[in-house]
């Protein structure tokens, strides 16, 4: 019989689907040492969670989070909360010595990362902040021909992250839409996974200077209602404190320029998350909307026959394609959480298929809140962790 490694989740929604499925299928894919159980999910309402619970698998329930992680059947626990509640329950599980998921951004501010880091350290326990874009094979590749020197010297890194689900006015005022409990809009919401993509390809961040913008000042009051969806109540209205759109430049440490842009207002895109990198001997490129393929131009290819040749990452030669399909036979989103999660578990073989951890979370933080005051300085503001 293999070690069991027992679940608490705390959150069940658009985020606790797609944790529960990657537990669920990594013994399928992988040959693991160990057994995931799904052990026990938490919410706050009892007939919603008792759902989740049944849907999902897990073999309990219940709603209040803090009696989960005093449990001693319990060995991780997977925060999928909103933002403002990761810090208290991470903090929490870490003293109770269980290792740690957590959904991202990491904490509201960076001073809440920072405790949530020195938590996790003075505890001893394992740490993961899931930033799963990293782990789609395609990404990895891109890390792979860097690391090997195949781009040279980089020069750039562009990227953007589009999204349309609230530009109805009549969109309700979620969560996602309140500084006070989602920290900041577009930026930390998706703006900070391109963020976390560019210190994993590229490097760290040096400097930043943006502009943020709110189109629609006032919404509806209103509940998420499962994945983006929600529904409003049109008969009483509240401002959103947050951010819809934001666009930055950046200068990293190795000197590559960076230019960021993230929305929730471009029409027609629906989870456009794109990176392009150019370098002295070529360039690379990303579309989540089409992950399994990578772009790649190399100068020294003969003239007359430069240019992008599309990769189609699903061979064994890509990172983590083996372990699904034949080549060929393309995967998808869930399995860039069966990879992380796999990695995180295991423990990476590899630099350039290391996991993101609070120390990460951290960094990323920081560029997010620079990012925030140089949009109220309207300056060039210093990354300082």
């Amino acid at each position: 019989m293999k070690k069991e490694l027992r679940i608490g989740m705390i959150g069940y929604q658009f985020m606790g689907k797609a944790h529960s499925h990657a537990y669920r299928d990594l013994p399928f894919y992988f040959d693991l040492e160990f057994q995931p159980v799904l052990k026990v999910i938490s919410g706050r309402n009892d007939h919603a969670v008792k759902e989740a619970a049944e849907r999902m698998g897990f073999e309990e329930y219940v709603t209040d989070w803090k009696k989960l992680i005093e449990r001693t059947d319990i060995d991780i626990v997977d925060i999928v909360t909103p933002n403002h509640t990761h810090a208290e329950i991470a903090i929490a599980a870490a003293k109770a010595g269980k290792h740690i998921i957590t959904e991202k951004p990491l904490a509201l501010t960076l001073e809440e990362a920072k405790e949530m880091h020195e938590a996790v350290k003075e505890n001893k326990v394992k740490h993961l902040i899931c930033h799963n874009y990293r782990f789609a094979p395609a990404v990895l590749f891109a890390k792979k021909l860097i690391v090997e020197g195949r781009l040279g010297r980089l020069y750039h890194f562009r990227a953007n992250y589009l999204q349309d689900f609230i530009m109805d006015p009549n969109f309700p005022l979620i969560w996602r839409l309140k500084k006070e409990i989602s920290g900041s809009g577009a930026l930390g919401d998706i703006g900070a996974h391109s963020i976390d993509l560019s210190r994993f390809l590229v490097g760290e961040i040096k400097e930043v200077v943006g502009m943020t913008e709110t189109f629609i000042k006032e919404r509806p009051s209103g509940e998420m209602a499962g994945g983006l969806k929600a529904t409003a109540d049109q008969s009483s209205l509240g401002e959103v404190t947050v951010d819809d759109a934001v666009a930055f430049i950046s200068r990293f440490e190795n000197g590559v320029l960076g230019t960021f842009e993230a929305t929730r207002f471009a029409a027609g895109n629906k989870n456009k998350n794109k990176f392009e990198i150019n370098g002295e001997k070529g360039s690379i490129r990303w579309d989540m909307e089409d992950m399994n393929r990578l772009d790649v131009y190399f100068r020294d290819d003969e003239a007359g026959l430069q240019g992008f040749r599309t990769i189609n990452c699903t061979e064994e030669e890509h990172p983590y394609a083996g372990a699904f399909w034949p080549a060929g036979h393309i995967i998808g989103y869930e399995h860039t959480f069966i990879n992380l999660f796999h990695a995180f578990l295991q423990g990476p073989d590899k630099e350039e298929t290391a996991y993101p951890d609070f120390e990460d979370g951290v960094r990323n933080q920081a560029v997010l809140a620079a990012v925030e005051k140089s949009a109220e300085t309207k300056q060039w503001i210093e990354i300082k962790v």
